[in-house]
């Protein structure tokens, strides 16, 4: 639980920081210009998927492989050689971007402000996998510290650099605003790739002291390429149909009567400011994901499958413990906090449907990760592909009629769906069989009286003169209080 630990402050410390910057950029440029800046996101990530999502697993779970074996030569060649297929796998989509910035700002994302945006996504992409690769060596070996307090130093440094390419520059115009944004995150991403490569350098040490025989180059490329080759593509489409869900919520809302600058507003309202701060407890998740799934390896490798069991309920049991009543305390005082922090009510009116999509996404998300550790890679991204497409047809079909209720509703049914068929597959795996009390019931009483304990907290500040922003963060930690003491009482505060 230590390495759970530090990857869970660290990320939490990361989430934080980024809703702090979307505060400051909603305050610096508007909704409006958030709204653009995440219409690119969408794009950003699924060309990271393409390139280097399957690589990233592949040099963890190698790295983890070869370490194992105490050949850290062949752990040190591995590094150069996924390196060397992500920019020859990165090589043509950046050009394609390059060539095409104006069609696909256009025509696919409806908005041809974000073309200074994409053209400076280019050297953010590059940049970025190489240091993601660098980083999964770093977990992969069960070294997390390195690539946690990193990541979250960096986040820091993308909030500075991106404000203050705002503040230098001072654009005139949203596609201006937008472009001196990711102007600040390509700054970033040069640091933090030469950052991850000098830790890379300093872990391993002197080539001439590393141990062990080494591995063929070919060997290896075909090793990466084996783990990587199913995940990669599959994980783009999934990537695709996701960004697809997303791009397209601003057409629809047009569709259905709004005018196009409200609706890109909209949309950066909810996937720039009510999101992200659902998304903030979920670090424990992300967190957990990449201690787990190498675990889980290693006892599958040695075929104890009552480890297997003891490791998938312990953590189904600590994510429920952490996530529901978090995500209860965002949902209850969430629109405080939106009215307080983006000087907006409009980020609380979906916060309860968006928050049960993020528990159901969560819950996916954990069993996706023991299906990777168990070898079942191939599972795990064909249930999130049936997810995100059932996802995307639910969104055409309800946003149009019902607006951005519609894509919470969207949203939520099929996460439901894409966790019921994941755990399913995972129970089927593994025998694991959790039990309903300790799991589910109990954090869920827990949850519902910290959110109506803090609820009442938060009026009470209110009525007694405070702000909403030191009333909401009473409530929420009186809630949190409630949490502790109602865990302790019905035996679910013990360590998992």
């Amino acid at each position: 639980m230590e390495k759970v630990t530090v990857l869970t402050l660290t990320g939490l410390g990361s989430q934080l920081a980024g809703v702090f910057y979307r505060v400051l950029l909603t305050r610096l440029a508007g909704a409006e210009v958030l709204g653009l800046y995440q219409l690119l996101l969408p794009v950003y990530g699924v060309l990271t998927a393409l390139t280097a999502g399957g690589l990233t697993t592949a040099v963890s779970n190698l790295s983890a492989r070869y370490q194992a074996l105490g050949d850290r030569r062949a752990v040190y060649q591995l590094r150069g050689q996924g390196v060397g297929l992500f920019l020859a796998l990165a090589a043509g989509p950046c050009l394609a971007l390059a060539v095409f910035s104006g069609p696909v700002a256009a025509e696919l994302l409806g908005d041809g402000r974000t073309r200074t945006g994409l053209v400076l996504l280019i050297p953010c992409l590059v940049l970025t996998g190489v240091e993601n690769l660098h980083k999964h060596y770093f977990y992969g070996v069960g070294k997390v510290t390195p690539a946690a307090v990193t990541e979250l130093l960096e986040q820091l440094l993308r909030t500075g650099l991106c404000l203050g390419c705002l503040a230098v520059l001072r654009p005139e115009t949203p596609q201006g605003s937008v472009g001196a944004v990711v102007l600040g995150m390509a700054l970033c991403e040069v640091s933090a790739a030469l950052t991850q490569a000098l830790l890379f350098r300093w872990d391993m040490g002197p080539r001439s002291r590393l141990t062990g025989p080494g591995c063929p180059p070919r060997l290896l490329r075909r090793e990466l390429l084996a783990i990587a080759g199913p995940l990669g593509p599959t994980a783009a489409l999934g990537s695709l149909l996701s960004s697809a869900n997303a791009l397209l919520i601003p057409r629809l809302l047009v569709r259905g009567g709004m005018e196009q600058s409200r609706a890109v507003a909209a949309y950066g309202v909810v996937f720039g400011m009510a999101l992200p701060m659902l998304l903030v407890p979920t670090a424990f998740l992300t967190a957990l994901g990449l201690v787990l799934t190498p675990a889980l390896a290693r006892d599958a490798a040695l075929g104890d499958r009552q480890a297997v069991r003891r490791r998938t309920l312990r953590a189904l049991e600590a994510l429920n413990r952490v996530l529901l009543p978090a995500l209860a305390l965002l949902a209850a005082l969430g629109p405080a906090l939106g009215q307080a922090l983006y000087r907006t009510h409009a980020v609380g009116e979906q916060l309860p449907v968006l928050a049960l999509g993020v528990l159901f996404a969560a819950w996916q998300g954990l069993a996706a990760g023991v299906l990777n550790g168990l070898g079942r890679q191939r599972t795990a991204a064909g249930l999130a592909l049936a997810c995100d497409g059932l996802q995307l047809a639910l969104t055409l079909l309800l946003v149009p009629r019902w607006g951005l209720a519609g894509y919470g509703g969207a949203f939520a049914l099929s996460a439901l769906a894409g966790a019921a068929g994941a755990w399913r597959a995972v129970a089927e795996e593994t025998g694991a069989r959790p039990a309903l009390f300790p799991c589910l019931t109990a954090p869920l009483l827990g949850a519902g009286l910290a959110a109506s304990g803090g609820g009442l907290m938060e009026t009470a500040l209110l009525r007694s003169g405070l702000d909403s922003l030191p009333a909401a963060l009473g409530g929420l930690a009186f809630g949190g209080l409630l949490y502790w003491a109602a865990a302790a009482a019905m035996g679910a505060g013990e360590r998992p």
